[in-house]
Protein backbone atom coordinates (compact mmCIF):
# COMPACT_ATOMS: atom_id res chain seq x y z
CA UNK A 1 0.00 0.00 0.00
CA UNK A 2 1.92 3.17 -1.09
CA UNK A 3 2.48 6.67 0.16
CA UNK A 4 3.98 9.50 -1.24
CA UNK A 5 6.68 10.10 1.86
CA UNK A 6 8.82 12.18 0.73
CA UNK A 7 6.89 15.35 1.03
CA UNK A 8 9.05 18.29 0.96
CA UNK A 9 7.70 19.17 4.43
CA UNK A 10 8.73 16.54 6.21
CA UNK A 11 12.91 16.51 4.56
CA UNK A 12 12.56 20.34 6.63
CA UNK A 13 11.33 19.02 9.54
CA UNK A 14 13.63 16.25 9.58
CA UNK A 15 16.79 18.60 8.74
CA UNK A 16 15.43 20.54 11.69
CA UNK A 17 15.24 17.86 13.98
CA UNK A 18 18.41 16.01 13.22
CA UNK A 19 20.60 19.30 13.61
CA UNK A 20 18.61 21.19 16.04
CA UNK A 21 18.33 18.67 19.06
CA UNK A 22 20.10 15.32 21.04
CA UNK A 23 18.38 12.58 22.68
CA UNK A 24 19.20 9.20 22.91
CA UNK A 25 21.88 7.22 21.12
CA UNK A 26 24.94 6.02 22.42
CA UNK A 27 28.53 4.65 20.94
CA UNK A 28 28.88 3.06 17.89
CA UNK A 29 29.40 -1.02 17.36
CA UNK A 30 30.87 -2.25 14.56
CA UNK A 31 27.77 -2.36 12.40
CA UNK A 32 27.89 1.70 12.63
CA UNK A 33 24.95 1.11 14.96
CA UNK A 34 24.71 1.80 18.66
CA UNK A 35 26.28 -1.06 21.38
CA UNK A 36 22.99 -3.66 22.58
CA UNK A 37 23.39 -5.13 25.52
CA UNK A 38 22.63 -5.37 28.61
CA UNK A 39 18.94 -5.31 30.72
CA UNK A 40 16.14 -3.96 28.10
CA UNK A 41 12.51 -3.10 29.78
CA UNK A 42 9.46 -2.52 28.08
CA UNK A 43 5.53 -0.99 28.65
CA UNK A 44 2.54 -1.41 27.60
CA UNK A 45 3.33 -4.27 25.26
CA UNK A 46 2.36 -7.77 25.55
CA UNK A 47 2.66 -11.08 23.33
CA UNK A 48 -1.00 -10.97 21.91
CA UNK A 49 -0.87 -12.97 18.81
CA UNK A 50 1.94 -13.94 16.32
CA UNK A 51 2.79 -10.53 14.66
CA UNK A 52 4.42 -9.11 18.41
CA UNK A 53 6.06 -12.68 19.31
CA UNK A 54 7.87 -12.63 15.77
CA UNK A 55 8.99 -9.48 15.99
CA UNK A 56 10.35 -9.77 19.34
CA UNK A 57 11.65 -13.04 18.41
CA UNK A 58 13.34 -11.41 15.84
CA UNK A 59 14.94 -8.64 18.38
CA UNK A 60 16.26 -11.15 20.52
CA UNK A 61 17.74 -13.51 17.88
CA UNK A 62 20.01 -10.42 16.62
CA UNK A 63 20.92 -8.93 20.23
CA UNK A 64 21.40 -11.86 22.10
CA UNK A 65 23.63 -9.83 24.65
CA UNK A 66 20.69 -7.75 25.86
CA UNK A 67 17.91 -9.31 28.27
CA UNK A 68 15.02 -8.09 27.13
CA UNK A 69 11.53 -7.74 29.73
CA UNK A 70 8.60 -7.03 28.69
CA UNK A 71 6.34 -6.25 30.86
CA UNK A 72 2.78 -7.29 29.27
CA UNK A 73 -0.35 -4.74 29.59
CA UNK A 74 -1.82 -1.76 28.51
CA UNK A 75 -0.32 1.22 28.66
CA UNK A 76 -1.19 3.26 32.55
CA UNK A 77 -0.80 6.87 32.71
CA UNK A 78 -0.20 7.01 36.67
CA UNK A 79 2.47 3.53 36.63
CA UNK A 80 4.18 5.38 33.99
CA UNK A 81 4.36 8.88 35.59
CA UNK A 82 5.82 7.87 39.12
CA UNK A 83 7.96 5.49 37.18
CA UNK A 84 9.89 8.28 35.73
CA UNK A 85 9.20 10.91 38.44
CA UNK A 86 10.92 7.98 41.02
CA UNK A 87 14.08 7.62 38.93
CA UNK A 88 13.32 3.99 37.67
CA UNK A 89 11.52 4.02 34.40
CA UNK A 90 10.68 1.01 31.83
CA UNK A 91 13.61 1.76 28.70
CA UNK A 92 10.51 1.70 26.58
CA UNK A 93 6.99 2.74 26.58
CA UNK A 94 4.12 1.78 24.10
CA UNK A 95 1.29 4.35 23.90
CA UNK A 96 -0.89 5.92 21.93
CA UNK A 97 0.64 8.35 19.70
CA UNK A 98 -1.80 11.20 20.25
CA UNK A 99 -0.26 11.09 23.96
CA UNK A 100 2.98 11.78 22.89
CA UNK A 101 3.07 15.31 22.23
CA UNK A 102 1.94 15.61 26.21
CA UNK A 103 4.66 13.85 27.68
CA UNK A 104 7.43 15.53 25.37
CA UNK A 105 6.68 18.38 26.50
CA UNK A 106 6.57 17.52 29.98
CA UNK A 107 9.89 16.22 29.70
CA UNK A 108 9.02 12.31 30.27
CA UNK A 109 10.23 11.30 27.06
CA UNK A 110 13.64 11.35 25.03
CA UNK A 111 13.96 13.12 21.75
CA UNK A 112 15.32 10.28 19.28
CA UNK A 113 17.18 12.85 17.29
CA UNK A 114 20.33 10.94 17.69
CA UNK A 115 19.03 7.38 17.79
CA UNK A 116 17.33 8.21 14.23
CA UNK A 117 21.05 9.24 13.31
CA UNK A 118 23.17 6.47 14.93
CA UNK A 119 20.42 3.64 14.00
CA UNK A 120 20.31 4.95 10.43
CA UNK A 121 16.26 4.87 10.59
CA UNK A 122 14.64 5.86 7.41
CA UNK A 123 11.86 7.88 8.93
CA UNK A 124 10.56 8.29 5.29
CA UNK A 125 9.22 4.62 5.39
CA UNK A 126 6.11 6.20 8.35
CA UNK A 127 3.52 7.34 6.77
CA UNK A 128 2.81 10.89 6.61
CA UNK A 129 0.27 11.24 9.34
CA UNK A 130 2.02 9.10 11.96
CA UNK A 131 5.14 10.48 11.70
CA UNK A 132 3.48 13.63 12.07
CA UNK A 133 1.78 12.75 15.47
CA UNK A 134 5.17 11.83 16.67
CA UNK A 135 6.57 15.25 15.53
CA UNK A 136 6.64 18.15 18.31
CA UNK A 137 8.59 21.42 17.64
CA UNK A 138 10.14 19.86 14.44
CA UNK A 139 11.98 16.73 16.52
CA UNK A 140 10.95 13.22 16.67
CA UNK A 141 9.93 11.72 19.93
CA UNK A 142 8.12 8.41 18.61
CA UNK A 143 8.61 5.66 16.24
CA UNK A 144 5.38 4.65 14.99
CA UNK A 145 4.11 1.31 14.35
CA UNK A 146 0.36 0.04 13.41
CA UNK A 147 -2.13 2.36 11.41
CA UNK A 148 -5.16 2.53 11.99
CA UNK A 149 -7.79 3.73 9.92
CA UNK A 150 -11.42 4.10 9.68
CA UNK A 151 -13.78 2.72 7.25
CA UNK A 152 -17.71 2.55 7.07
CA UNK A 153 -19.28 -1.23 8.20
CA UNK A 154 -22.88 -2.45 6.83
CA UNK A 155 -24.33 -5.09 7.16
CA UNK A 156 -26.23 -5.80 3.61
CA UNK A 157 -28.40 -8.56 4.55
CA UNK A 158 -29.98 -5.95 7.62
CA UNK A 159 -30.36 -3.40 4.11
CA UNK A 160 -32.04 -6.14 2.49
CA UNK A 161 -34.45 -6.79 5.26
CA UNK A 162 -35.15 -2.89 5.41
CA UNK A 163 -35.51 -3.41 1.56
CA UNK A 164 -32.46 -0.65 1.08
CA UNK A 165 -29.17 -1.57 -0.97
CA UNK A 166 -25.51 -0.25 0.16
CA UNK A 167 -25.72 2.36 -2.40
CA UNK A 168 -28.83 3.99 -0.56
CA UNK A 169 -27.07 4.07 3.04
CA UNK A 170 -24.86 7.58 2.83
CA UNK A 171 -23.46 9.25 5.64
CA UNK A 172 -22.58 12.52 3.91
CA UNK A 173 -26.36 13.71 3.43
CA UNK A 174 -26.06 14.35 7.49
CA UNK A 175 -30.00 15.68 6.74
CA UNK A 176 -31.46 12.38 5.20
CA UNK A 177 -29.46 10.93 8.36
CA UNK A 178 -32.20 10.78 11.05
CA UNK A 179 -34.61 8.95 7.91
CA UNK A 180 -32.04 6.50 7.37
CA UNK A 181 -31.84 6.01 11.14
CA UNK A 182 -35.23 5.69 11.75
CA UNK A 183 -34.90 2.68 8.78
CA UNK A 184 -32.40 0.61 10.23
CA UNK A 185 -33.04 0.92 14.24
CA UNK A 186 -35.10 -1.76 16.41
CA UNK A 187 -36.54 -0.52 18.99
CA UNK A 188 -39.49 -2.81 20.87
CA UNK A 189 -41.13 -2.11 23.68
CA UNK A 190 -38.72 1.03 24.57
CA UNK A 191 -35.85 -1.61 24.71
CA UNK A 192 -33.16 -1.18 21.91
CA UNK A 193 -32.24 -4.70 19.93
CA UNK A 194 -30.67 -3.47 16.51
CA UNK A 195 -28.44 -0.19 16.33
CA UNK A 196 -29.37 1.92 13.07
CA UNK A 197 -26.35 3.92 12.61
CA UNK A 198 -23.57 4.10 15.27
CA UNK A 199 -21.84 7.17 15.13
CA UNK A 200 -18.92 6.04 17.46
CA UNK A 201 -18.75 9.34 19.59
CA UNK A 202 -17.03 10.45 21.51
CA UNK A 203 -13.99 9.06 20.27
CA UNK A 204 -15.08 9.65 16.23
CA UNK A 205 -16.20 13.47 16.47
CA UNK A 206 -12.97 14.60 15.01
CA UNK A 207 -13.46 12.59 11.94
CA UNK A 208 -17.41 13.98 11.84
CA UNK A 209 -15.75 17.51 12.34
CA UNK A 210 -13.50 16.80 9.79
CA UNK A 211 -15.96 15.83 7.67
CA UNK A 212 -17.37 18.78 7.97
CA UNK A 213 -14.75 20.89 7.37
CA UNK A 214 -13.63 21.41 10.91
CA UNK A 215 -10.36 20.99 12.35
CA UNK A 216 -10.75 20.70 15.90
CA UNK A 217 -7.02 21.63 16.94
CA UNK A 218 -4.55 23.57 15.04
CA UNK A 219 -1.89 22.16 12.57
CA UNK A 220 0.99 22.81 14.92
CA UNK A 221 -1.58 21.59 17.90
CA UNK A 222 -1.34 25.02 20.24
CA UNK A 223 -5.11 25.98 19.30
CA UNK A 224 -8.07 24.60 20.01
CA UNK A 225 -11.17 24.87 17.43
CA UNK A 226 -13.85 22.96 19.71
CA UNK A 227 -16.44 25.57 19.88
CA UNK A 228 -16.32 25.83 15.83
CA UNK A 229 -19.89 25.80 14.69
CA UNK A 230 -19.19 23.02 12.23
CA UNK A 231 -17.78 21.11 15.08
CA UNK A 232 -20.98 22.08 17.04
CA UNK A 233 -23.19 20.87 13.78
CA UNK A 234 -21.14 17.46 14.13
CA UNK A 235 -21.98 17.08 17.94
CA UNK A 236 -25.23 17.65 17.67
CA UNK A 237 -25.57 15.37 14.37
CA UNK A 238 -24.28 12.20 15.80
CA UNK A 239 -26.07 12.87 19.68
CA UNK A 240 -29.55 13.10 17.74
CA UNK A 241 -28.35 9.46 16.23
CA UNK A 242 -27.91 8.06 19.36
CA UNK A 243 -31.05 9.85 20.92
CA UNK A 244 -33.42 8.57 18.08
CA UNK A 245 -32.82 5.26 19.59
CA UNK A 246 -33.83 5.56 23.32
CA UNK A 247 -30.69 7.22 24.37
CA UNK A 248 -27.20 6.95 25.86
CA UNK A 249 -27.82 5.00 28.13
CA UNK A 250 -29.77 2.50 26.73
CA UNK A 251 -27.72 2.50 23.73
CA UNK A 252 -24.63 1.92 25.64
CA UNK A 253 -25.65 -0.73 27.56
CA UNK A 254 -26.78 -2.70 24.47
CA UNK A 255 -23.19 -1.78 22.65
CA UNK A 256 -21.87 -2.71 25.69
CA UNK A 257 -22.78 -6.63 24.91
CA UNK A 258 -20.91 -6.70 21.87
CA UNK A 259 -18.56 -9.43 20.98
CA UNK A 260 -16.08 -7.39 18.49
CA UNK A 261 -13.22 -10.40 18.85
CA UNK A 262 -15.62 -13.50 18.56
CA UNK A 263 -17.78 -15.32 16.18
CA UNK A 264 -20.79 -14.05 18.10
CA UNK A 265 -20.04 -10.53 16.93
CA UNK A 266 -22.40 -7.87 16.05
CA UNK A 267 -22.36 -8.50 12.55
CA UNK A 268 -23.41 -12.21 12.70
CA UNK A 269 -25.57 -11.67 15.35
CA UNK A 270 -27.60 -8.56 13.55
CA UNK A 271 -27.53 -6.24 16.42
CA UNK A 272 -25.90 -3.31 13.79
CA UNK A 273 -26.68 -2.31 10.16
CA UNK A 274 -23.90 0.45 9.53
CA UNK A 275 -21.09 2.51 11.53
CA UNK A 276 -17.90 3.26 11.12
CA UNK A 277 -14.93 1.50 13.11
CA UNK A 278 -11.14 0.55 12.43
CA UNK A 279 -9.86 -1.06 9.81
CA UNK A 280 -8.54 -4.47 11.97
CA UNK A 281 -12.85 -5.61 12.17
CA UNK A 282 -12.33 -6.75 8.78
CA UNK A 283 -9.62 -8.97 10.22
CA UNK A 284 -11.55 -10.37 13.38
CA UNK A 285 -14.75 -10.86 10.67
CA UNK A 286 -12.74 -12.48 8.49
CA UNK A 287 -11.41 -15.10 10.98
CA UNK A 288 -14.88 -15.32 12.68
CA UNK A 289 -17.39 -15.17 11.01
CA UNK A 290 -16.25 -15.98 6.78
CA UNK A 291 -20.21 -16.17 5.57
CA UNK A 292 -21.44 -12.50 7.20
CA UNK A 293 -23.03 -10.45 4.31
CA UNK A 294 -20.43 -7.54 4.87
CA UNK A 295 -19.58 -4.71 2.71
CA UNK A 296 -17.33 -1.83 3.67
CA UNK A 297 -17.34 1.66 2.15
CA UNK A 298 -14.73 4.28 2.59
CA UNK A 299 -16.12 6.97 5.18
CA UNK A 300 -16.90 10.82 3.42
CA UNK A 301 -17.02 14.36 3.86
CA UNK A 302 -20.13 15.86 3.00
CA UNK A 303 -19.00 16.73 -0.31
CA UNK A 304 -18.57 12.55 -0.83
CA UNK A 305 -14.71 12.77 -1.16
CA UNK A 306 -13.48 9.47 1.04
CA UNK A 307 -12.08 10.76 4.70
CA UNK A 308 -9.89 8.84 7.12
CA UNK A 309 -8.84 8.99 10.50
CA UNK A 310 -5.32 7.70 11.44
CA UNK A 311 -3.72 6.73 14.72
CA UNK A 312 -2.20 3.89 16.08
CA UNK A 313 0.82 3.60 19.03
CA UNK A 314 4.23 4.61 19.07
CA UNK A 315 7.39 3.71 20.90
CA UNK A 316 8.71 6.08 23.25
CA UNK A 317 12.49 5.97 24.88
CA UNK A 318 11.97 7.63 28.90
CA UNK A 319 13.60 10.37 30.58
CA UNK A 320 16.01 8.41 32.54
CA UNK A 321 16.25 5.09 30.51
CA UNK A 322 19.03 3.08 31.56
CA UNK A 323 19.63 1.19 28.28
CA UNK A 324 18.59 3.65 25.36
CA UNK A 325 21.15 2.51 23.38
CA UNK A 326 19.36 -1.25 23.47
CA UNK A 327 16.11 0.19 23.19
CA UNK A 328 17.28 2.48 19.97
CA UNK A 329 17.93 -0.73 18.65
CA UNK A 330 14.70 -2.33 19.33
CA UNK A 331 11.85 0.18 18.08
CA UNK A 332 13.91 0.03 14.48
CA UNK A 333 13.72 -3.71 14.38
CA UNK A 334 10.26 -3.60 15.55
CA UNK A 335 8.92 -0.86 12.55
CA UNK A 336 11.57 -2.16 10.23
CA UNK A 337 10.46 -3.07 6.82
CA UNK A 338 11.94 -6.94 7.10
CA UNK A 339 10.60 -7.38 10.52
CA UNK A 340 6.84 -6.91 9.18
CA UNK A 341 7.60 -9.17 6.34
CA UNK A 342 8.36 -11.48 8.83
CA UNK A 343 5.67 -11.25 10.98
CA UNK A 344 2.89 -11.28 8.31
CA UNK A 345 4.70 -14.33 7.02
CA UNK A 346 3.75 -15.55 9.95
CA UNK A 347 0.14 -14.24 10.36
CA UNK A 348 -0.24 -15.93 6.66
CA UNK A 349 0.43 -19.24 7.94
CA UNK A 350 -1.61 -19.63 11.27
CA UNK A 351 -4.02 -18.58 9.06
CA UNK A 352 -3.65 -21.10 6.39
CA UNK A 353 -3.46 -23.63 9.05
CA UNK A 354 -6.32 -22.81 10.55
CA UNK A 355 -8.42 -22.37 7.32
CA UNK A 356 -8.85 -18.98 7.83
CA UNK A 357 -8.48 -16.06 5.23
CA UNK A 358 -5.40 -13.01 5.40
CA UNK A 359 -6.85 -9.87 4.93
CA UNK A 360 -3.60 -8.03 5.11
CA UNK A 361 -1.63 -6.09 7.97
CA UNK A 362 -1.40 -2.14 8.15
CA UNK A 363 0.95 -0.89 9.65
CA UNK A 364 2.93 2.94 9.97
CA UNK A 365 5.62 1.65 7.71
CA UNK A 366 4.57 2.29 4.24
CA UNK A 367 7.17 0.57 2.26
CA UNK A 368 6.36 -2.52 4.41
CA UNK A 369 2.24 -2.55 3.74
CA UNK A 370 3.33 -2.47 0.28
CA UNK A 371 5.95 -5.00 0.10
CA UNK A 372 3.44 -7.42 2.37
CA UNK A 373 0.61 -6.96 -0.23
CA UNK A 374 3.02 -6.94 -3.43
CA UNK A 375 4.55 -11.03 -1.71
CA UNK A 376 2.32 -12.21 0.54
CA UNK A 377 -1.22 -10.78 0.07
CA UNK A 378 -3.51 -13.36 -1.77
CA UNK A 379 -7.06 -12.64 -2.51
CA UNK A 380 -9.22 -14.76 -0.52
CA UNK A 381 -11.68 -15.51 -2.82
CA UNK A 382 -14.72 -13.75 -0.76
CA UNK A 383 -15.65 -11.05 -2.60
CA UNK A 384 -16.63 -9.01 -0.22
CA UNK A 385 -13.45 -9.56 2.10
CA UNK A 386 -11.69 -8.51 -1.24
CA UNK A 387 -13.34 -5.44 -2.09
CA UNK A 388 -13.29 -4.73 1.84
CA UNK A 389 -9.24 -5.10 1.84
CA UNK A 390 -8.73 -2.79 -1.73
CA UNK A 391 -11.33 0.14 0.08
CA UNK A 392 -8.78 -0.18 3.74
CA UNK A 393 -6.47 0.55 0.86
CA UNK A 394 -7.51 2.91 -0.82
CA UNK A 395 -8.36 5.57 2.02
CA UNK A 396 -4.65 5.30 3.41
CA UNK A 397 -3.71 8.31 1.26
CA UNK A 398 -6.75 10.03 2.36
CA UNK A 399 -5.82 9.96 6.34
CA UNK A 400 -5.41 13.04 9.00
CA UNK A 401 -4.78 12.58 12.41
CA UNK A 402 -4.85 14.85 15.39
CA UNK A 403 -1.39 16.72 15.07
CA UNK A 404 1.50 16.45 17.79
CA UNK A 405 0.33 18.93 20.73
CA UNK A 406 1.86 19.67 23.84
CA UNK A 407 -1.66 19.36 25.98
CA UNK A 408 -2.86 16.53 23.53
CA UNK A 409 -3.71 14.43 26.36
CA UNK A 410 -5.81 17.53 28.45
CA UNK A 411 -7.22 18.29 24.99
CA UNK A 412 -8.56 14.92 24.56
CA UNK A 413 -9.96 14.83 27.87
CA UNK A 414 -11.93 18.13 27.08
CA UNK A 415 -13.71 17.15 24.19
CA UNK A 416 -14.50 13.13 25.90
CA UNK A 417 -15.77 15.36 28.60
CA UNK A 418 -17.92 17.77 26.42
CA UNK A 419 -19.81 14.78 24.46
CA UNK A 420 -20.02 12.49 27.70
CA UNK A 421 -21.96 15.39 29.25
CA UNK A 422 -24.25 15.84 26.20
CA UNK A 423 -24.97 12.19 25.77
CA UNK A 424 -25.55 12.54 30.01
CA UNK A 425 -28.56 15.26 29.07
CA UNK A 426 -26.11 17.34 31.35
CA UNK A 427 -25.87 20.22 28.43
CA UNK A 428 -26.13 20.97 25.06
CA UNK A 429 -23.59 20.90 22.30
CA UNK A 430 -22.48 24.46 22.04
CA UNK A 431 -22.44 24.96 25.89
CA UNK A 432 -20.59 21.83 26.64
CA UNK A 433 -18.03 22.87 23.31
CA UNK A 434 -17.63 26.41 24.39
CA UNK A 435 -16.67 24.44 27.91
CA UNK A 436 -14.53 22.44 26.48
CA UNK A 437 -13.01 24.98 24.06
CA UNK A 438 -12.08 27.31 27.60
CA UNK A 439 -10.52 24.15 29.47
CA UNK A 440 -8.63 22.92 26.12
CA UNK A 441 -7.12 26.49 25.59
CA UNK A 442 -6.44 27.01 29.43
CA UNK A 443 -4.45 23.67 29.08
CA UNK A 444 -2.53 24.56 25.93
CA UNK A 445 -1.88 28.33 26.84
CA UNK A 446 -0.10 26.67 30.34
CA UNK A 447 1.92 24.15 28.20
CA UNK A 448 3.36 26.67 26.23
CA UNK A 449 4.66 28.73 29.11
Amino acid sequence: MSRKLRATAFVGVLTLALSGCGGVGGGDDEKGGTATKGALSTMGFGFSDEIATTRIDAFKRDHPDVELKVTEGAFDEQQFLSAVASGNPPDLVYMDRKLIGTYAKRGSIQPLTDCVKKQDINLDQYRPAARAQVTLDDTVYGIPEFSTVRVVYLNEGLLKQAGMTVDQVNLADWAALPGLNAKLTTVSGGRLSRIGIDPKIPEFLPMWAKANGADMLSADGRTAHLDDPRVVEALTTGVNLIQQQGGWGKFKSFRDTFDFFGAQNPLSKKQIVAWPMEEWFLNQAAKNSPDVELVVKPFTDRQGKPLTQSGGQAWVITKGAKNPDAACAFVKQMTATDTWMAAAKARVDARKAAGQPFTGLYTANAEADKKIFDELYQPTGNKRFDDAVTTIRSVQDAAFALPASPAGAEFDKAYYDAVNRVLAGQEQPAQALRRAQQEATAALDKAAK
